[in-house]
This record gives structure tokens, sequence and C-alpha cells, in this order.
């Protein structure tokens, strides 16, 4: 772990409009930074509302907790003016702002006493969505039983070990996955996002090549949050603009970690519906506009059924989709897991010695100056 500044400024909320923001003040310059900026003295441990000024101008009415003589939590209004101000003045006073595109927090920024709860707190603020704060905040308790297990039956911790390696879900909870919507033209892909966004986020109309372009967002899905990709129609087309948009959307697809290909049950299972079954055998298959009269090649085609302009069948394919990268759907945070590099490595080390599962609560030693 490499040492920050020794004044430093971390937004420790994620990034973007939110009802409140935290800026954490760490360094020798904090009790300057307060007694010249915030309209009241503040005392240890304890909160304190006043208002954060900057010469004559009142930047917001702030909550402020002194954790330590030199750390300051900054409880601010979450719009971007604040904010942006905030973080400017403390850069004008000294500090080194670090912002929260740059997740997780280094350790240095965190006060916790071991390395687990530090991971905890540095990767929190990558949570997107309310299960994916609780699965974290759930791990210091799940860990301690771990360890609890171990220390009084090794043995029996030996055959939960293997599937705590292979559950990714806190991973993808905290980093979310692309998921692609790839399908022919006008066969309902965008209408599909849509409900899986709950709201209109792409264009939609009984046009072949209405999506002229790939459309990234993030959708929640049963508490898994995705990058969710809506490709264009995948045809051959002498438009030079949506040619260029499936060159672009190829590259898109490629990246995702899953396809949902979707196709229109009123089609024959020929042609470009036939190709990309082949192209993409991992894919989530979906079979939309099932209201309509099937096609006979159709109806032997495995996959979900779903009726995008109403919404049938789409709670299978979130469920279908949260399944693929968490194992299961709802998802149960109550359940260990590991989401850094260090704690792979200790849990592969306890699968010949248990009792190298003490080091997921190593005490942090703050690195030499």
């Amino acid at each position: 772990m490499s040492s920050l500044p020794p004044n430093i400024a971390i937004l420790l909320t994620p990034p973007g409009v939110a009802a409140i923001a935290v800026v954490r003040l760490r360094g020798a310059r904090v009790p300057e930074f307060l007694s010249h900026h915030f309209s009241k003295p503040v005392k240890l441990n304890r909160c304190v509302h006043a208002d954060l000024f900057d010469a004559e101008t009142i930047l917001d009415d702030a909550l402020i907790v002194l954790t330590d003589p030199q750390t300051a939590d900054l409880n601010i209004h979450g719009g971007q003016w604040v904010i942006r101000s905030v973080l400017d003045l403390a850069a004008r006073e000294g500090f080194d702002a670090i912002e929260s595109g740059d997740l997780p927090i280094p350790f240095e920024a965190t006060d916790c006493p071991t390395l687990l709860e530090r991971e905890i707190e540095a990767y929190l603020p990558m949570a997107k969505t309310e299960l994916g704060v609780r699965t974290l905040l759930a791990q210091k308790a799940q860990w301690e039983t771990v360890a609890a297990r171990a220390t009084q039956n090794p043995a029996s911790i030996q055959n939960d070990l293997p599937s705590i390696l292979s559950d990714r879900t806190l991973e993808h909870l905290l980093t979310p996955p692309a998921v692609a919507i790839v399908g022919p033209a006008n066969v309902g892909k965008s209408t599909l996002a849509n409900r899986l966004f709950a709201q209109e986020r792409s264009i939609t109309a009984d046009v072949p090549g209405t999506t002229r372009d790939w459309v990234g967002e993030i959708a929640n899905i049963d508490g898994l949050p995705i990058l969710l990709l809506d490709t264009p129609g995948l045809r051959p087309t002498h438009d030079p603009i949506e040619a260029t948009a499936i060159t672009r959307s190829r590259d898109e697809i490629a990246r995702a970690a899953l396809v949902v290909l979707v196709f229109d049950t009123t089609r024959p299972l020929q042609g470009e519906q036939a190709e990309l079954l082949t192209r993409f055998p991992g894919a989530i298959v979906v079979v939309n506009k099932s209201d309509c009269p099937p096609s006979p090649e159709i109806q032997s085609v495995t996959g979900i059924r779903t009726i995008a302009t109403t919404g049938a069948g789409i709670d299978d394919l979130r469920s279908a989709i949260a399944t693929h990268f968490c194992g299961q759907s709802p998802v149960d945070p109550i359940h260990p897991r590991i989401w850094t590099p260090r704690q792979r490595q200790i849990v592969e080390q306890a699968l010949s010695n248990s009792a190298a599962l003490d080091e997921i609560f190593a005490r942090h030693a703050p690195p030499k100056s």
C-alpha cells in the first residue's frame, strides 16, 4: 500500500447527486481548517452542526464529527456545487483532494483497526444497491463466525472454503458486470431494456434500426447492479450510420460478461435468428412477443417467454440474470464472501491450513514513512 500525502480531503460517498455527501479531512492541517471555516468549535467524538464557510460565503450548513484531532468527517448536502466547493476550499488550504472516482478508498484514509474492517469501509462507496451495502456490512460478523468455527473444529470449515472461493457475488455487487441485449432488428430489445431499467431509457418504435447506437447504463436487477447494454439490431444494412453503430456495438458485446439473446416468436428460426444462436451459445435466450402466434421453428427453442410491451416474463428474466452471476435469486446477504485479492489468497491458503484464516482479521500496519 502506498502512503498518502500528509493532508488529504477525500470524498467518501459515491459520485453523483445525493441527499448527503461525506468529505473526510485527515492531517495536521485539520484543526486550523476547522477554526477558519467552521462557525462553531468542534468537540472530539461529538456531532457539531454549524455553517461551513469560505471567506464571506456560506457553503453549507454542515454536520462535523471529529474522530481524532487530525480526522474530521464533514457531512454536507450532496449537491454537486456544494461538494465541488468544499473540495476546492480544502485544496486551497493545503489538502490533496481524492475523489470517489478513484475507488476503493485508500486504506490510509480509513480508520478501522483490522484489515477486514478497512476493506469493508474502503469498498463501501462502490456498493450501488441496498443489497450491496447490506452484504458488505454483514461480512465482519460472517467472517468472525467462520474464524471461530475454524478454531473450534478446523475440519468442519474445509468443506465450505471451495464454495466461498467460487462465489463472486460480492465482486459483482461492487463492480457491475456488463450485460448486452442482442438480437435482430425490431424484436423488442429496447422495450425489454426499458423494462429492466424500470423506466424509459431507449427509444422504441416499430421501425427496424431505431436504436442507432449502443446504450449503456446501470440497471438494478433484484439488487444486482449491471451495466446494461442495449445494442442496435444485428442485420445487414446500407445505412452508413446504422452500419457504424452495429460495428461499434460488436466490440461492446465481445466485452460483455453475459449476452441476453432476444428472438421474435413470430419469425422463423432461420437467417439472422439461427445464426445468433450459434454465435452466442452461452446466452440467456428470450423469446419475445409470446402473445403472438409462434412460428413452428421457434416453438422448439428453450428460453424465457416474454411480452416486453406488458412486462410479462420480465421477472423470470431478472431472476435468470441474477442467478447467472450470483448463483441464486434472490441473493442472501448473510453469507461469508470474498471481494479482494488479499482475502482470496488467505482462503486459498486455508484449504490446506485453516489457521491461515486468522489473517483475515490482521491488524492494519501503517506504511513506514
